[in-house]
């Protein structure tokens, strides 16, 4: 009989550093939030170069604001696909996918005066309109891997959400000063080549250090999974889409035109203003986590959205009716630009949370996706809107077609779960 004390002991399993799978976690979020915050840098300097350079020659407000169809259209198709891609290949490969192409619009741009035709600038906007929701949607998807799915985590996630959706609007607000000034000190071809080196860079550290598969599904999803969505998904993407074309039905097209042509101010007044809102609103999204505990000291719910929404269905109608009494037209618009920019800025980041936190743990980049592909319709359906509604009938319709969109977001977010229909989602 063999003595037991020589068998061959079982190898324990080590002990998890949970320090260690911290850290990582830790230097993983800042590697795509840095590659978000330089990929946004580019973005909104991007589309303030294409916006002035094209005024300067010549085109109208709706003409400029045209080029930019073919990037929201792509983003609608972009984040469908895209959260496929990001389950099957892993986030790491869509977040660098989107960083190359918007490389290549931006070369695209550097073409001889005489070649950059519209035509061409909007194949390179629908590139660079590919690549922004590439990288949007493997940012917001990589945080839901890199936060664990647990109660406790539900306010680190809540947090870092609202930080990295914040910080990308505050930049791209810097990026419009920056489209701005490099246009006017470099020029226009000089400005893009120096975005396309600095961001090339970028793209090379993100290569080498973004953790490998970040992402990516254990189990390959089945396409038809694409529209396959829970409840509490399929309405809060209907909500999102309805939130953001009342946004853009008066803010991408109609405001600008407003400013230049009813109260005279000139191009670089309307970029500096349209650049600081955005900064601001930015900045009060990465505060919105204290607000909404502050206010109603736990995490959102269905029907914090809710709330939220109805109240800012209001800002919108309240300008309408100021304009068109006949108020002060410059003191209506920034007195209910500030109130609609805080209001509106806490509804987008209770949604950014609410989005990542319904996600599946697995596979999470196609639910994610599908919420943004709703986001991008509704902006393309703003944008156009925008352009349309306020050459046929001026701002306060535009405005009060924003309200109605808010309206129809609150009532959507009816259905949404609140704390006591999700205490097995981490979200009680």
């Amino acid at each position: 009989m063999l003595n037991s004390s020589n068998k061959e002991s079982p190898s324990k399993p080590q002990p998890i550093n949970s320090s260690a799978v911290k850290a990582s976690a830790i230097k993983q979020y800042l590697i795509v939030t840095g590659n978000y915050w330089a990929f946004t840098l580019t973005d909104g300097a991007l589309r303030m170069l294409v916006v002035l350079h094209f005024y300067q020659l010549g085109y109208s407000p709706l003409a400029i604001a045209m080029l930019f169809v073919f990037y929201e259209l792509f983003g609608v198709v972009t984040n469908l696909v895209g959260g496929y891609l990001g389950a099957v290949i892993g986030l790491n490969s869509t977040m660098n996918i989107g960083i190359g192409l918007q490389i290549v619009a931006l070369s695209m741009l550097l073409v001889p005066a005489e070649h950059l035709t519209v035509v061409w600038v909007m194949l390179a906007q629908a590139l660079s309109g590919i690549a922004k929701d590439l990288n949007k949607m493997s940012a917001k998807s990589a945080i839901k891997t890199l936060v664990p799915d647990t109660d406790n985590a539900q306010g680190q996630l809540y947090r870092w959400v609202a930080l990295l959706t914040g910080s990308k609007n505050t930049l791209k607000g810097i990026g419009f000063f920056i489209g701005s000034g490099l246009l006017t000190l470099v020029g226009f071809g000089q400005a893009i080549l120096m975005m396309a080196v600095a961001l090339t860079l970028v793209w090379l550290l993100s290569l080498k250090y973004l953790t490998q598969d970040l992402g990516k599904s254990k189990a390959k999803p089945k396409f038809s999974q694409l529209f396959a969505k829970t409840r509490a998904i399929n309405c809060l993407s209907g909500a999102r889409l309805f939130l953001f074309g009342a946004r853009d039905v008066w803010f991408v097209v109609a405001l600008p035109v407003f400013l230049a042509e009813q109260l005279g101010w000139d191009h670089y007044q309307v970029g500096a203003f349209l650049a600081s809102w955005i900064i601001g609103y930015g900045q009060i999204q990465s505060m919105a986590p204290r607000l909404t505990k502050r206010l109603s000291g736990q995490l959102p719910d269905g029907q914090s959205a809710q709330r939220w929404a109805f109240s800012l269905s209001l800002i919108p109608l309240l300008i309408a009716v100021a304009l068109w009494s006949g108020l002060s037209p410059t003191l209506a618009l920034m007195i209910g630009l500030i109130v609609f920019a805080v209001i509106f800025a806490v509804n987008s980041s209770i949604h950014s949370y609410l989005i990542v936190s319904y996600a599946q743990a697995d596979a999470s980049s196609v639910d994610i996706g599908f919420y943004y592909m709703a986001n991008a319709l509704g902006r393309l359906l703003g944008t156009l809107l925008s352009g349309w509604v306020y050459q046929q009938a001026g701002l306060v319709a535009c405005l009060l077609i924003s309200g109605l969109f808010i309206f129809i977001a609150a009532l959507i977010s009816l259905w949404l779960p609140r704390h006591n229909d999700l205490k097995n989602n981490h979200l009680s």
